[in-house]
């Protein structure tokens, strides 16, 4: 009750019971944060199935709205007209692809919140990682000319992890805008260098289900 937990607290207070209580079986908070990342995905997993099939249904009426950009180049209220028309004739939700990361957003938050502020996780250890809450560079520390540094090894391969799920998720729109997307990764990279190392074990996870969860729709699909 000491702990201030911030405006989504009412999020980090469940994921916190939920850590507790995965602990009494595993005894390893570094597995409960994937347990708790497990749970999280498949009570996600139905948007996120529809924001990928949304986006795929975008990327497939792609040539008729470069047709329809083309035809009315010069008049933009017809244009926007012609493109929702577009949509509504084919079932597509513009917006369908933005939903579960409007939804993670909150998560994200509360999830920070639940791995760096209880005392639960100080000194926890995971693997080669000394201290979930704390950055997981600091695990593996070197020095050079006095400055202490080290090799974010887990931050690293979350980045990848979310460079491949950029890769296979489908985008509607020009190629900028593909190449500002795969961006993403190298920008998430170096802000989750000074992240908990925690946070970061539940990205990864979060991305390797992702993922999976792409690689089956696109299979599905073909």
């Amino acid at each position: 009750r000491s702990i201030d937990f911030g405006y989504f607290g009412f999020i980090s207070v469940p994921f916190l019971y939920a850590l507790h209580f995965f602990h009494r079986f595993t005894g390893s908070y570094g597995m409960d944060i994937i347990l708790l990342t497990v749970v999280i995905k498949v009570l996600m997993a139905p948007l996120t199935h529809k924001s990928f099939v949304s986006m795929k249904q975008m990327q497939k009426l792609q040539p008729q709205m470069e047709r329809l950009k083309e035809k009315y180049k010069n008049d933009k209220e017809k244009l926007n007209k012609e493109i929702m028309e577009l949509y509504r004739r084919n079932g597509v939700n513009p917006l369908g692809g933005c939903l579960p990361m409007v939804l993670q957003f909150p998560v994200f938050i509360g999830l920070y919140n639940a791995l760096s502020t209880p005392i639960e996780l100080r000194h926890a250890p995971f693997l080669w990682i000394k201290d979930l809450s704390r950055p997981d560079w600091e695990s593996l520390p070197f020095t050079i000319g006095g400055w202490q540094l080290g090799v974010p090894v887990l931050t690293i391969l979350m980045g990848a992890s979310m460079f491949i799920q950029q890769w296979m998720t489908p985008t509607a729109g020009d190629p900028n805008q593909r190449k500002l997307m795969l961006m993403m990764p190298l920008m998430f990279t170096f802000m989750f260098v000074s992240f908990p190392a925690g946070l970061t074990v539940y990205w990864l996870v979060n991305n390797i289900l992702t993922i999976a969860q792409q690689y089956w729709i696109n299979r599905k699909e073909t």
